[in-house]
């Protein structure tokens, strides 16, 4: 069962998400995006509460979106996959590989259903790439020039460190 500072941390870090994707709608939602919270995936590598957090967060965040359920819960899901894969890489002791399973995942995954909604069943691979490209950059920027300076500040900090290792 989850602590009250627990679901406090999920309910902020879910609300914060949202909010930033919200906030930056003109560059958050579209097919070609930087999701300037995508820089907040880096936290599962501290906490395996950031999991649901970045669930919670896009999903709310898609409900904005425009592109309906295909987003609202395949880019949930595409999420919850990368947040899962990221803290299993914490394992490693390799940060910098910390962005790397929202960026992949991303690019390759809501490509795939970004093209079916555009294109349905035809044969599109010119389009499919297009969006690969596209999404993979706005996630490298958001993971990497983004999160990953969030996530080496994060272990250096000896109050955040301290508060993310007792969860």
């Amino acid at each position: 069962m989850k602590t009250i500072k627990q679901i406090t941390f999920i309910g902020v870090f879910a609300a914060l998400y949202s909010a930033l994707t919200i906030f930056l709608a003109p560059i958050s939602y579209s097919n070609i995006q930087v999701r300037v919270a995508e820089a907040l995936t880096v936290l599962p590598y501290l906490t395996p509460l950031a999991i649901p957090a970045l669930f919670i967060g896009v999903l709310l965040a898609n409900l904005f979106g425009g592109f309906g359920p295909w987003d609202i819960f395949g880019g949930s899901f595409l999420t919850l996959i990368a947040a899962i894969l990221t803290y299993l890489l914490r394992k490693t002791r390799k940060p910098w590989l910390a962005p790397l399973p929202p960026v992949l995942i991303n690019a390759f995954g809501v490509s795939a259903y970004l093209q079916f909604m555009i294109q349905g069943f035809e044969p599109g691979l010119k389009t499919y790439f297009f969006f690969v490209s596209t999404i993979g950059l706005g996630e490298l920027i958001a993971c990497y020039v983004l999160g990953y300076p969030l996530l080496r500040y994060l272990m250096k900090s000896e109050v955040i460190s301290k508060y993310f290792h007792q969860n």
